[in-house]
């Protein structure tokens, strides 16, 4: 009998745990900060978005656990993660990735829409049909959504994504080998156009509102509108429909969301934005130029995909402290030890990984973000000018201030520094922070009769931050 029992009780826990949440009724949804929007405003709480989440599957990947997923995040204080909608997926091996997320296996691929009855999907089972919703799909859709929020972890969907390959385009629903509705007979890089699609246009904008709709009442939520617009031939009067089509879909309903263009690899200045979205995402912005060249545009600047720098931790951590600490308002490190079956982010993966990703990289993560959750950053901006002298030609600073009240600044490289640091008179608490652990490394009380203060580092390893606060 009580065997019966505890086998009963297990039984209700683990449906519990993966039964779906229900949508409940928002907040006001994530808002550029009104005092400051190259920052968020998220709960009513000034919000810098940092994480390192799993390769963009999570959803549309049947097998992947995103329950365990999202609590690893929560467990190191992230609050962002990236995922991807299931008009795109890729083949095993794709990138030269080992366990991709955004390669199920056969058949374990949901895509928005229902499945027909026509065998013949490249990726394994059914043809899709167009016309149909999959309520599946979005039954798993807005349960990760609510399970994120409910951990307060934002989520960015991504709409679309170019077709790099044939090998992508081959896999995609919207392809007319894959569906029973006769469209999508066009090259991979036609897709996403507003008159060469064959037919897919409507399709897309149709999934959109559908989208939004089913998803309107969260508040922890972003859209963007295309992953790497810049390959695959997507072009910017496509962008700027499916723009449109979010902002007249939700016009008639009761919350507006944030909306997001991923603008170039690296930097690249912004000319005529559309005036409806509100971040300007960069992918491997290091060194972080993408915020100063579009600081001017008072929206949030952010850095929503890391690679192609080897697997160790290092590169990605300077370039997390460097965007954040130049003024970026967004930080998202593609971290590769997430895997189906390793969900709480345990994947060794082999070297040829086009990335890197760890627990002890989530750590440091936490580090960041806790320290720059120390200041009023609402109230703080660039300004390098402040460092007057002291560094090295092999270090770099990066510093946010409210002057004469808080400065916050990160040093990479050598082993120590000397600066001469441009402050007005007063009484600081200098503190320095070691980036990898958070450990207060020196603290330091200094009355300052104004004009360049002189402050000495502690030895460190390639990196550490420094806090300045005007106590008197």
């Amino acid at each position: 009998m009580r065997q019966t029992i505890l086998l009963a009780v297990a039984v209700l826990v683990v449906a519990c745990r993966f039964a779906p949440l229900p949508a409940c009724a928002a907040e006001t949804p994530l808002a550029l900060h009104p005092g400051n929007p190259h920052y968020f405003l998220f709960r009513n709480q000034p919000t810098i978005l940092i994480t390192s989440g799993e390769h963009y599957g999570a959803v549309l990947n049947r097998d992947f656990d995103y329950v365990r997923y999202l609590e690893e995040l929560a467990a190191h204080g992230l609050n962002n993660t990236r995922t991807f909608t299931g008009a795109y997926c890729e083949p095993d091996g794709a990138f030269k990735i080992t366990r991709n997320t955004l390669a199920p296996g056969k058949g374990r691929l949901i895509a928005p829409w229902a499945r027909s009855e026509e065998k013949g999907f490249a990726g394994g089972g059914y043809k899709f049909d167009l016309m149909k919703w999959d309520d599946a799909y979005f039954v798993r859709l807005k349960d990760f959504v609510a399970r994120a929020g409910k951990l307060g972890i934002v989520v960015e969907l991504d709409l679309f994504c170019p077709f790099y390959a044939d090998g992508q385009w081959k896999l995609s629903p919207q392809n007319v080998n894959n569906n029973i509705n006769g469209v999508g007979r066009v090259a991979r890089t036609d897709v996403y156009t507003l008159d060469n699609s064959g037919g897919l246009l409507a399709i897309q904008e149709e999934l959109t509102r559908k989208i939004v709709r089913e998803l309107n009442g969260f508040d922890n939520l972003y859209y963007e509108i295309c992953n790497e617009p810049y390959f695959g031939g997507v072009t910017m009067d496509w962008q700027h429909r499916i723009i449109d089509t979010i902002v007249a879909t939700e016009s008639k309903l009761p919350n507006r969301h944030l909306i997001s263009l991923n603008v170039a690899n690296g930097s690249q200045k912004v000319k005529n934005p559309h005036p409806a979205v509100s971040v300007f995402n960069f992918h491997y912005s290091s060194p972080p130029r993408a915020v100063a060249e579009n600081h001017n545009l008072n929206k949030v600047i952010g850095d929503n995909e890391t690679g192609f720098k080897g697997t160790s931790d290092r590169h990605y951590h300077k370039e997390a402290w460097q965007f954040i600490l130049a003024g970026g308002g967004l930080f998202n490190n593609l971290d590769y030890s997430f895997a189906v079956g390793f969900e709480d982010g345990s994947f060794r993966y082999p070297k040829s990984q086009p990335g890197g990703g760890s627990r002890g990289f989530r750590r440091q993560m936490k580090v960041l973000k806790d320290f720059m959750y120390g200041f009023n950053f609402i109230r703080m901006h660039p300004d390098n000018n402040v460092i007057r002298n002291g560094l090295e030609k092999q270090t770099e600073a990066y510093v946010l201030a409210e002057p004469g009240r808080q400065y916050a600044a990160h040093i990479y490289g050598g082993e120590q520094v000397n600066l001469r640091f441009d402050l007005p008179k007063g009484r600081y608490d200098i503190t320095w922070v070691n980036t990898l652990t958070g450990n207060v490394d020196r603290q330091d009380q200094l009355d300052h009769p104004g004009g360049n203060a002189s402050l000495e580092s502690p030895r460190y390893k390639t990196d550490i931050a420094l806090r300045i606060i005007r106590s008197r």
